[in-house]
């Protein structure tokens, strides 16, 4: 089981990834910013200026049976490949009722009847994920899903999200914004 890991969206004037454009897509949306910094790890300083940040951990695999987590571990790629120059972190917050159903109310939801996780392996290794949750942080979302992909799956990366996006599981979503980045554009002239 990987180690947990804190990780930190800091949106401003400083990070990797260049802001294409942050969207609500139910609820409230985010402050505009030009730039994101993703970092890792405890200790680590954030950019200074953040107009907003938004903390969560990765942890091990929920809702998942062990055919679907040997899958996924087998078909997941690493983040930060070379190709993947787009991404989008997607925070989520679900309604009360999603955390009043028990667990395997949630699972049955989630898979059984979305196919959230079957359907999220057709689209790998193309399109890179990583999940963290922050519901018990006191953060203003409960999850944080992290997409980086090349731009030539940049259709595939939009089947997916439309996919989930009506879905059962998505009628129990309070709250989610879309910010969608470019990694390595800075003044319109690529960095390595």
């Amino acid at each position: 089981m990987p180690v947990p890991l804190l990780v930190t969206f800091a949106a401003g004037v400083a990070g990797d990834w260049r802001v294409d454009r942050i969207e609500p897509v139910r609820g409230a949306g985010l402050e505009g910013a030009a730039r994101l910094a993703v970092v890792e790890g405890t200790g680590v300083g954030v950019p200074t200026g953040a107009r907003w940040t938004l903390r969560g951990v990765t942890s091990h695999l929920r809702y998942t049976t062990e055919v679907e987590r040997r899958l996924l571990i087998a078909r997941q790629p690493e983040l930060g490949r070379l190709q993947a120059t787009r991404a989008a972190l997607i925070p989520i917050r679900k309604r009360e009722a999603w955390w009043m159903l028990a667990q395997d109310e949630r699972r049955a939801i989630l898979e059984e009847r979305t196919q959230h996780i079957s359907t999220g392996v057709k689209y790998l290794p193309a399109v890179a994920r990583r999940l963290m949750h922050c519901r018990d942080l006191g953060e203003p979302f409960d999850f944080l899903t992290w997409f980086e992909y090349a731009p030539e799956d940049a259709g595939a990366f939009e089947e997916l999200v439309g996919r989930l996006r009506e879905s059962e599981e998505w009628s129990y979503v309070e709250r989610e914004v879309d910010v969608r980045l470019t990694r390595g554009i800075e003044d319109g002239v690529r960095t390595p």
